[in-house]
């Protein structure tokens, strides 16, 4: 076997996608990885520098290109140098649009400290009848 090439579910638990190697493995059995846009299914399959990996992880996809294979899990940045992140940026979220009736914001529920001022208004309020 090419030393440039190693498993699938070693280089996932090596670049630190996932917790576990078990766990690389389940993804890869579910189905939720793709090399070069072709669908595995075998954690063994081998992938080598230049593979695009997209990953469907939780409620975001990643697409990771491979730039080497790992020889152990270390840390955060010894893992970010085996792939390159092609991962487009998320979409700007837009601003919600207030339905009738809906508050400004900032404007919800008064803390306690708003209550007890308008309290003390309401009680120096020489028009008001009880």
């Amino acid at each position: 076997m090419p030393t440039d090439r190693q498993r699938l579910d070693k280089w996932l638990w090596f670049a630190r996608v996932v917790k576990t190697r078990s766990l690389a493995a389940a993804l890869v059995t579910v189905g939720r990885v793709r090399i070069n846009s072709n669908k595995v299914d075998k954690p063994a399959m081998l992938v080598k520098p230049g593979d695009v990996i997209t990953i469907g992880l939780h409620s975001h996809v990643r697409i990771l290109e491979v730039v080497d294979g790992g020889e152990r899990r270390g840390s955060a940045t010894e893992a970010a140098v085996l792939f390159k992140d092609l991962t487009p940026p998320p979409p700007p979220r837009e601003a919600v649009v207030p339905m009738d009736g809906a508050r400004d914001p900032g404007s919800g529920r008064p803390t306690k400290r708003d209550r007890r001022l308008m309290d003390r208004l309401r009680d120096e309020d020489p028009g008001r009848d009880e």
